[in-house]
């Protein structure tokens, strides 16, 4: 699962009903990545912190620049630099900035399942003569061993390549709750809401905002 969470589009009091709340989710890993602004996280296990633009929750981001191009690497490899990030199933998560004519090619492992979302700019992706892609579009990669990129506009192209070694399992998504079947769905959901199996200290637990 991937947001792009826009606070510009949110309602306010739907985002402080949000800050509000338990927080809960099972069954994947998840990342918070700020493009811009800050974002301030807790939660009932006594986590807290506050992630400004360029941040990754917890890590630090690796970073190469070579040839015009700019990439952070939050998960996986480029340019021969490997991200301190562990991830349990190999991931890739990668975010280029690519400068006026520049180009690049990034490896992807074959079996992985991956896609490309642009930020910024508008990219060619794949093949050379293919049209331009723009900001806040989606290209999901069909299979290969790697993806070439063009940046041909007056201005940087900035996206994110995220991809992962297929799991080859079934999948069922309740909300925040990923399992492999709906009984594990249910027993998630229980476990939430009666706080037990990892969710007890979440009982009476209420979060902290900052409102300025």
């Amino acid at each position: 699962m991937g947001d792009h969470k826009n606070p510009g589009f949110q309602n306010p009091r739907s985002v402080i009903k949000k800050v509000l709340a338990r927080p809960q989710h099972e069954g994947f890993e998840t990342v918070t990545y700020m493009l811009e602004g800050a974002f301030t996280h807790q939660d009932f296990a006594g986590h807290k912190g506050t992630v400004r633009a360029g941040d990754l929750q917890g890590k630090d981001v690796s970073r190469v620049e070579k040839h015009g191009v700019d990439v952070r690497i939050i998960a996986g490899e480029s340019f021969g630099v490997r991200s301190p990030v562990y991830t349990q199933t190999p991931t890739m998560y990668l975010d280029f900035t690519l400068h006026p004519g520049a180009e690049v090619h990034q490896h992807i492992p074959p079996p992985w399942n991956s896609f490309v979302y642009i930020i910024e700019g508008e990219g060619v992706f794949g093949d050379p003569n293919a049209s331009p892609t723009t900001r806040h579009h989606a290209l999901v990669l069909s299979p290969g061993d790697g993806l070439s990129m063009w940046n041909r506009a007056a201005r940087p192209l900035r996206f994110v390549l995220i991809g992962g070694q297929p799991l080859n399992e079934p999948i069922v998504q309740y909300g925040p709750f990923v399992m492999n079947a709906q009984a594990e769905i249910q027993q998630a959901l229980d476990d939430y809401h009666y706080c037990k199996n990892g969710f007890e200290k979440a009982k009476n637990w209420k979060s902290q905002p900052h409102m300025n």
